[in-house]
């Protein structure tokens, strides 16, 4: 099933793009799904070097790195801070 993942602020910026798309089959931790965009390209690797700041959400709810995500779930990564 694709869970997408979605990208706020300069996160959006550097990738260039507002959001990806991974097919999960089982369900992961965020911090597993963080290395498997890494993966994805040099500025996926560059910008997920270093997680420290960095806050998530599952499914519109604020989310600790440690949260599961199913299969289907949104994923939204953004800085502490985010502008309009």
């Amino acid at each position: 099933m694709t869970t997408t993942i979605l990208y706020f602020s300069w996160l959006k910026e550097e990738l260039g793009r507002a959001h990806d798309s991974l097919e999960l089959t089982q369900q992961t931790g965020i911090t597993q799904l963080v290395r498997q965009l890494a993966e994805l390209s040099d500025d996926h690797a560059r910008v997920f070097q270093d997680t420290v700041g960095l806050r998530c959400a599952v499914n519109k709810k604020l989310a600790d790195w440690d949260a599961v995500v199913q299969p289907g779930d949104e994923v939204a990564i953004f800085p502490p801070v985010t502008g309009g």
